[in-house]
């Protein structure tokens, strides 16, 4: 890099920097927050039900005020039954006494609500399960984690199934592998197995729980009753719910217990606060400990994670500074998404950044939109444009162009791996099959009616491009799992060898989805290079601990009527429809994710009760949208674009300049790669020519993810060999800013592209020519102080051309080009 290059790079990188030190304006605060009355008592659970004589249930009482925070008051109320001889009150928790139903009544300042009370079968004893009572003291006791018994190999000579998916094979492991040692049915109180619990003999785990503890009592139970198995059949669990369902705590230190409540397939549930394994996901801002107390820490929000059995279950806790001043805004929202983004926003006390100007907005949209930028006439026009709805106007301009079609078929080349590998699928494949893609997203198809053609088709890869979904893939197992990523967001890897420790998915539920696929056929046809795709109406997968095969069954749903027909079909038509609660909402969230850079659930694919939405409200509007629209990208998209929420400068106040996730201002997010160098050619007016494409294409146009070049390959361009999003990286690396610095991308573009020597030609002034460069790049005019030091640049110069071209280049090297903010 010359001297004089260096001097301009580092002046115009400096003025461009706007990624490295956003202007950070006060948020406003009122004078004193207004007396914080109470609005609301409730009381979880809503409803009492015991059933037989060891059968309890614990309640907590929550007050909210008029800003939204709520308290626990539970030791606070004034509580009592209705009827003393039908159930008993010892401190928070109701007791059976006989058969029949009261009211628990609960007051508080004024307030008052009412509980009702069941009681049945108060004076059986039901007998001891190995299911019901000892697998949850396991999981409780974190005996059966990988870490511990649960791991490939056991621990220490004994092995369980991690986080109990095999219980069968644990109740032998426990009885008949070297039970002699593990347990004694004539001693009960002196099995090996109590006695490491207990601390009692060396235990590598340590003390588990005491002998005084309901966990002891229950192992104590079993094995004085034989330590039998279960029989026949055993009531499963069906939801496990926490209460409360939310909590909004004020203060480093407030308190909140949780209680879980499991439902069981016989209509019968159980109170499980003390089995259940509750984690935080964010132990920053709430931590929460074994039985369920919730600790609030710093500003933020947390969920709160509650396993029993095979049931991940959660609930989200924000936690605010204690007595925070706020005034929220009062902008009217322009739809339903800046009405839960602004509520959300409420919550959590931080006020939105101000909407972005006209330049900005004009440069982010056409990027996120067409993948380029605004011509020097479309930015003029625009700029000039006084119709207080020329951003609708443009969004719906921008939307109809066919570059758009071509970003989104990008992106579905990208997930649905469209690349060619010189055997199974060829180059002449690949085309078809994205030229497909890109035919689809042109005539606007619904996505459901897309997914469908995808998921149900059968025939040549070459006549029929969509079976190519079922040649790039050809492992059973991994289409299952792929398709359950792509369309669903679902990650159900984990679920192949043992129960997704973290959220619902079981493996009973892995193969059984995994059977949809298991009868698809394919052979080569008369062209070597194509395959036909086609239903061999047999074959199945086999559940390697039942060792058998199971029906096909949809992923939370029921297994369907398969007579006759292609199990893919059937998939197809649950998959991409309403019915699937997953379809709509993984779907919306992508499209989210490309014009924010972060989902509402994030990572896009890897939905999960740990791993929860930031706006629950949000997540869900979205995806009833997309269903209401009937499936219509475009109309979701212009509901995004429209938003105050996506129109927001990037720049933070006070409040904001630590939210992440909450879209409480724009986010900066660099130029993914096709698209960049696409704007690198448009603005030098230079071209790259791709394997297979004509001169002149475009770097999104490639159809095959085999074909490449080294810009690409840098700035994160997908390989397309996983259906991962991280596939795709828009991370900046060191290596990026030394090509860009040193390479011929925009060295020989700017230098052979004669942008600067036609404009001399013109006879325009450095003061137009550089103004140019500036709308051209970054789509906005130099400041008064970025024109006169370029200007005095020029002026120092022996060569006028070589020192514009080096502004040149230096803006295109800067971080306001790269990104898009």
């Amino acid at each position: 890099m010359t001297s004089s290059r260096r001097i301009v790079w580092m002046f115009a990188a400096s003025l461009c920097g706007i990624l490295a030190s956003c202007p950070v304006a006060r948020a406003a605060t009122s004078a004193a927050p207004k007396a914080t009355a109470i609005t609301k008592l409730e009381v979880f659970p809503p409803d009492v039900n015991l059933a037989t004589a060891r059968d309890s249930q614990r309640f907590i009482a929550i007050v909210t005020r008029a800003d939204g925070v709520t308290l626990e008051v539970t030791s606070a109320v004034q509580a009592k039954l209705a009827d003393e001889k039908i159930a008993r009150l010892d401190g928070s928790v109701v007791h059976p006494v006989a058969d029949g139903s009261t009211k628990l009544e609960i007051s508080y300042e004024g307030r008052k609500v009412e509980v009702p009370v069941v009681v049945t079968q108060a004076k059986t004893e039901r007998p001891i399960s190995f299911n019901l009572d000892v697998m949850p003291v396991f999981m409780r006791a974190g005996c059966n984690v990988g870490s511990c018994h649960g791991a490939a190999r056991g621990k220490d000579g004994f092995n369980l199934s991690l986080f109990g998916f095999d219980p069968n094979g644990d109740h032998y492991r426990l009885t008949r592998e070297l039970g002699f040692r593990r347990i004694n049915l004539a001693l009960p109180a002196e099995s090996m197995l109590l006695e490491k619990i207990d601390g009692s003999v060396p235990h590598t785990g340590g003390k588990r729980f005491d002998r005084n503890s309901e966990y002891y009592s229950a192992l104590l139970r079993w094995l004085e009753a034989g330590a039998p198995n279960d029989t026949g059949n055993v009531p499963k669990v069906v939801r496990v719910d926490l209460y409360p369902p939310r909590a909004v705590l004020e203060g480093e230190g407030a308190k909140q217990q949780i209680i879980a409540r499991a439902v069981y397939s016989d209509g019968t549930d159980r109170d499980v606060t003390s089995l259940a394994v509750f984690m935080s996901n964010n132990e920053n801002s709430a931590g929460i400990i074994a039985g369920g107390l919730v600790t609030a820490a710093n500003r933020g929000e947390a969920f709160m994670m509650g396993r029993f059995d095979t049931v991940t279950v959660g609930v989200q806790v924000l936690v605010l500074p204690k007595g925070l001043q706020y005034t929220p805004p009062q902008t009217k929202p322009t739809n339903y998404i800046d009405a839960l983004v602004n509520a959300k926003l409420e919550k959590l006390r931080i006020l939105p950044s101000e909407l972005c100007d006209d330049e900005t907005f004009l440069r982010r949209v056409t990027i996120d939109l067409v993948g380029l930028l605004p011509t020097e006439t479309e930015y003029q026009e625009f700029v000039d444009d006084r119709d207080p709805q020329k951003r609708s106007k443009l969004i719906e301009r921008l939307i109809e162009r066919r570059e758009f079609s071509e970003i989104w078929a990008l992106k579905w080349a990208e997930i649905l791996l469209v690349r060619s590998n010189g055997q199974q699928i060829s180059q002449k494949s690949t085309y078809m099959y994205s030229r497909w893609l890109t035919q689809q997203i042109e005539a606007n198809t619904p996505i459901d009616q897309f997914v469908r053609s995808l998921l149900a088709t059968s025939g040549g890869t070459f006549t029929d491009p969509p079976t190519n979904y079922y040649n790039n893939e050809t492992n059973t197992l991994k289409m299952a799992e792929n398709t359950a990523q792509v369309f669903m967001g679902i990650r159900t890897q984990c679920a192949q060898c043992h129960n997704h420790p973290f959220d619902r998915w079981t493996m009973d539920d892995y193969y059984s989805f995994a059977s949809f696929f298991s009868q698809v056929g394919r052979k080569q046809g008369e062209d070597p290079r194509e395959y036909i795709v086609y239903n061999r109406g047999s074959g199945e997968v086999n559940h390697p601990v039942l060792k058998k095969s199971l029906p096909p069954k949809f992923l939370g749903a029921a297994a369907p009527d398969l007579k006759g027909q292609d199990r893919r079909a059937v998939l197809a038509q649950w998959l991409a429809s309403a019915e699937n609660p997953y379809f709509a909402t993984s779907i919306a969230n992508r499209v989210w994710d490309h014009f924010f850079g972060i989902g509402i659930v994030q990572p896009v694919d890897d939905v999960r009760v740990s791993n929860p939405p930031s706006n629950p409200e949000l997540f869900k509007a979205l995806g009833d949208q997309l269903t209401k629209y009937k499936y219509d990208l475009k109309h979701l998209v212009r509901d995004i674009c429209n938003s105050q929420t996506y129109q927001r400068s990037t720049a933070r106040n006070a409040s904001n300049e630590d939210d992440e996730k909450n879209f409480a201002h724009g986010n900066v997010r660099r130029i993914r790669a096709e698209s960049l160098l696409d704007c690198i050619n448009e603005v030098t007016e230079i071209n790259d020519k791709f394997r297979g494409l004509p001169s002149g294409a475009r770097a999104v146009q490639i159809a095959d993810g085999a074909t490449s070049t080294y810009f690409l390959e840098t700035f994160g361009r997908s390989r397309r060999e996983t259906v991962c999003a991280c596939d795709v990286k828009t991370d900046p690396t060191l290596s990026q800013s030394l090509h860009l610095l040193n390479g011929t991308t925009i060295e020989g573009k700017v230098s052979n592209g004669g942008l600067v020597r036609k404009m001399l030609k013109e006879k325009q002034t450095p003061a137009q020519i550089i103004e140019t460069i500036y709308v051209r790049s970054l789509s906005r005019k130099p400041s008064a102080e970025e024109l006169a030091h370029l200007e005095k640049i020029v002026a120092d110069g022996k060569d006028a051309e070589k020192a514009l071209d080096d502004i040149f280049w230096a803006i295109l090297n800067s971080r306001e080009f790269v990104f898009n903010h």
